[in-house]
């Protein structure tokens, strides 16, 4: 199988994309080593059913520093190598996962960073104690089953947890964060801001117990800076 002709330039695009995003990810501390990983949805624009779109997502165990355009890794969304000369991600096949069953995702990010993989090691949500929390996800980040890489199990844990969910962000149990978005740059954005607010909830806590921002507070505020704030592109 290769990538169909009439995508070769959005998946070429794409590539671009993505490979610039992956650099985002150590500058704001969210990885270390090869782990991570960012992907992006290219929609099939001659099939409605979504069902001959791909995904653009790193190779497995390659160096930050390496992953150029090119190094890139193109996929079905049964997570099945289409173009590309690595492994894709072993998180693979749980991206595949999040694109067949969210048709409205565009983007998915994991990563392993402290603050937020520290929650997720606890098994504890991080609660809504912050406008900005409020702003961005909604509410708290929820918590989401523990579950073994190699199938799409973790896929499952992400969309039954953020299907009922306001948060773009899921704490996978003992395992990290991932993050959800209209494209790429949304889901990267998304993990930056996760681990923000674990750290900045963590530190209030070694200070005593922080404050919940009232329910009607937070629908107010989440409603407000998703659909007025900035350039209404829910960008900070």
């Amino acid at each position: 199988m290769s990538v169909p002709a009439h995508l070769a330039d959005v998946v070429a695009a794409a590539r671009v994309r993505v490979a610039a995003l992956h650099a985002e990810l150590p500058r704001y501390g969210l990885v270390v080593w090869t782990a991570g990983n960012v992907s992006e949805r290219v929609r099939d624009e001659t099939d409605a059913s979504g069902g001959s779109d791909l995904l653009v997502i790193k190779p497995s165990g390659v160096s930050y520093d390496d992953l150029t355009p090119e190094a890139m890794v193109v996929c079905d969304l049964d997570g099945e190598l289409l173009d590309g000369d690595r492994s894709p991600s072993s998180d693979t096949a749980a991206h595949a996962y999040v694109y067949r069953h969210m048709r409205d995702v565009g983007g998915v990010v994991h990563t392993h960073s402290t603050y937020a993989t520290a929650w997720a090691a606890r098994r504890e949500p991080v609660p809504c104690v912050l406008t900005m929390m409020a702003d961005e996800f909604g509410g708290e980040i929820p918590i989401g089953p523990f579950a073994l890489i190699g199938d799409d199990s973790i896929g499952r844990g992400i969309v039954e947890t953020l299907r009922s969910s306001r948060s773009p962000a899921v704490l996978m149990a003992n395992h990290g964060p991932f993050t959800i978005g209209a494209d790429a740059r949304a889901a990267v954005k998304a993990a930056v801001m996760c681990e923000e607010v674990a750290r900045t909830v963590h530190i209030a806590r070694q200070l005593g117990d922080p404050h919940p921002v009232d329910q009607s507070d937070v629908d107010s505020l989440y409603a407000r800076y998703q659909n007025v704030y900035g350039q209404h592109e829910g960008q900070r």
